[in-house]
């Protein structure tokens, strides 16, 4: 018996197609992470912009508001929320481990079929619209 293929992101994982709740799209994705990456830099000019206190700010960003507001700043502002793959606040570790990975790069480039980073599938998140 085959499976059929889904019909949009997210369908897998219940997910509706598009509107509140749906899997938050690229441009939006990296929108916001610009502007995250962006604040980490103005804020790197206190440490002489030294790129691991940027990378390091960045992480903190991410630790911190994730679990707090359920997403970063531009998360927040481009209308998105990360949350567990079955709904529900994300907790203390997922963030951690989202963002160590995040940070490497490569496995926040790498995406299936549901435009899932292997960050947000190994912390068994989901970048949703709000």
């Amino acid at each position: 018996m085959t499976q059929s293929a889904q019909e949009y992101p997210g369908e897998r994982l219940g997910l509706p197609r598009d509107g509140d709740g749906s899997i938050a799209r690229p441009g939006r994705r990296v929108a916001a992470l610009f502007l995250d990456y962006g604040a980490a830099y103005l804020i790197s000019g206190f440490f002489g912009w030294d790129p691991l206190a940027i990378l390091t700010i960045f992480a903190i960003i991410q630790i911190v508001f994730i679990p707090t507001l359920q997403g970063s700043p531009g998360h927040r502002l481009f209308g998105m929320r990360l949350q567990r793959v079955g709904g529900g606040w994300v907790g203390l570790a997922r963030p951690l481990l989202r963002t160590l990975l995040l940070v490497v790069v490569i496995p926040a480039v790498i995406w299936d079929a549901d435009q899932r980073g292997l960050h947000d599938k190994a912390a068994g998140t989901v970048l949703v619209r709000t």
